[in-house]
């Protein structure tokens, strides 16, 4: 599905509170040098301007921050470091400015939605030639099926972030309903089992409670529950992470007809809100409220803890589909080197200090022990606030562990399982890949359709995949406009690309 740069960033940030599990120096024995020691202390001292988002205000304590890390990056690498914070809301905007002013940036996190741009524009360096005398702590800490994702013409343009490169699927439930109807939560394997357990929920609860919400505001149940590979946009999707390499429209497919039939009738069955499609009320608000028991998502191994602390009482996922890896979900959060950069083998050196220096990783992610968290008794790997310090006047905070390099070097907050990086790292290795890992399509060729169809899917899409219109009417409508807007030519440019790849890297 076409979804724009902002909304992304909206589901980020939803990860972002999900898994802000990282952070703060430490014994500095134990940090990797991940291949930068040795940096020439006589030469230059160069300073990285390093750039990234930031959610809400920037903690008063960075530059306490920010000194820390230098004291490494001097030692190790030779180099100082400025971090330079845009807020969400502004750095779409504020970036592309920077780009076209050739002003200094060494190093930027960008997002998988606009990454083939960026790269078609010429406004970033490919790293290949710099692995192996400046990134080996990169090459060291993600699988190379994950990093060669991220490849454009069998170059390497960025680096994925170490965190979850995959998800499940499935749904997030109040536990204390669960536990009061008894539920199997192993049992929901397809969704006709999870309609057994919304309409005993809803049979129990009455007419104030609905059982199934969306996962997110403007999303679709389509987004969450589903069984195929997007392919960046889902305009032309892979079914089953495989289906021979042979791109489909979906949206004229029975297998959509057929789910939209089903979100239809639990629809008009109360088993989902009336105003789904056009409330602004959070999933969050609405279980508080206990107004939902359920809602959609993508589910990872730290999925129970997050969002039992997001809702504020504890929550039950249940897998429906297995855990699979796409290019969306590796190339989600990533780090380049911009081609405004003069220095890019001292911005991959910082790079790899990110990805294999515990010390820099955690000093980012949870500021200065002693100051702003302290070492749980016993635990080398645990974090709590130090005495007498909370959120609210703790001075650093930056829970964007997903964003900055290697989350599995992170501490963890206590309450949170200990060994969740190691059962993270599992889970990534356990999961399926889809056939088309490492595909990025290219809409430049076909730009006027691409466009005029993603209008048409921004009309319908939420309405029939929310079930708050009848398909029987809507859906025929819906495929016309598609037809004529063009996306039998998307497809087919999609399909000529994703065959051009898969016979340059092997796949069949």
């Amino acid at each position: 599905m076409k979804r724009s740069f902002l909304k992304i960033i909206s589901l980020l940030l939803v990860c972002m509170v999900v898994l802000s599990a990282c952070g703060g120096p430490s014994n500095r024995s134990n940090s990797s040098n991940g291949g930068n020691e040795g940096a020439d202390k006589s030469a230059k001292l160069e300073e990285l301007t390093v750039v990234l988002p930031v959610a809400g205000t920037i903690s008063k304590d960075l530059q306490m921050v920010e000194d820390a890390i230098n004291t490494i990056a001097m030692e190790k690498i030779h180099a100082k470091v400025k971090f330079l914070h845009i807020s969400f809301g502004d750095w779409e905007q504020q970036t592309n400015l920077m780009y076209a002013g050739n002003e200094k940036m060494d190093l930027i996190w960008i997002s998988g939605s606009n990454y083939t741009n960026l790269v078609a524009k010429g406004q970033l360096q490919a790293m290949d030639d710099l692995f192996a005398d400046h990134g080996q702590g990169i090459t060291a800490a993600i699988d190379q099926s994950y990093l060669g994702a991220t490849k454009i013409g069998g170059k390497t343009y960025a680096v994925p972030t170490v965190r979850d490169f995959a998800s499940s699927t499935g749904v997030n439930m109040n536990k204390a309903l669960v536990d009061k109807y008894r539920i199997d939560v192993n049992g929901i394997k397809s969704l006709d089992d999870l309609e057994q357990v919304l309409r005993t929920v809803k049979e129990g609860e009455g007419p104030e409670m609905y059982p199934l919400v969306p996962g997110a505001n403007g999303r679709t149940f389509l987004d969450d529950l589903n069984n195929f590979d997007a392919l960046s946009d889902s305009i032309g999707v892979l079914p089953n992470y495989d289906n021979g390499l042979k791109v489909v429209n979906y949206y004229e497919s029975q297998k959509y007809a057929d789910f939209l039939n089903k979100i239809r009738g639990w629809f008009m069955d109360g088993l989902i809100p009336k105003d789904v499609a056009t409330s602004q009320t959070s999933r969050v608000d609405l279980i508080k409220a206990n107004k939902a028991f359920a809602y959609s998502a993508k589910l990872n191994p730290v999925s129970k803890v997050t969002e039992t602390a997001l809702v504020g009482q504890e929550m039950e996922p249940a897998e429906i589909y297995p855990a699979v890896a796409t290019t969306s979900s590796v190339t989600g959060s990533m780090w380049a080197i911009p081609v405004n950069s003069t220095i890019p083998d001292k911005a991959m050196d910082f790079l790899n200090l990110m990805y294999s220096d515990k010390d820099v990783v955690n000093l980012y992610d949870w500021g200065i022990e002693g100051t702003h968290y302290v070492k749980v008794d016993g635990m080398d790997n645990v974090i709590a606030y130090p005495e007498g310090v909370d959120k609210a006047d703790l001075g650093y905070s930056m829970p964007m562990g997903w964003m900055f390099g290697n989350q599995f070097l992170s501490y963890v907050q206590q309450g949170n399982d200990p060994e969740v990086w190691t059962k993270m790292k599992a889970f990534n290795d356990g999961a399926g890949r889809s056939k088309a890992l490492g595909f990025l399509f290219d809409a430049t060729p076909v730009k006027t359709e691409y466009a005029a169809v993603t209008n048409v899917i921004t009309q319908y899409k939420i309405p029939l995949e929310t079930g708050s219109v009848d398909p029987a009417k809507i859906l025929p409508e819906f495929i016309s406009k598609l037809k004529s807007a063009g996306i039998d030519k998307i497809i087919a440019e999609k399909q000529k690309q994703l065959d051009e790849w898969a016979q340059a890297n092997g796949v069949n």
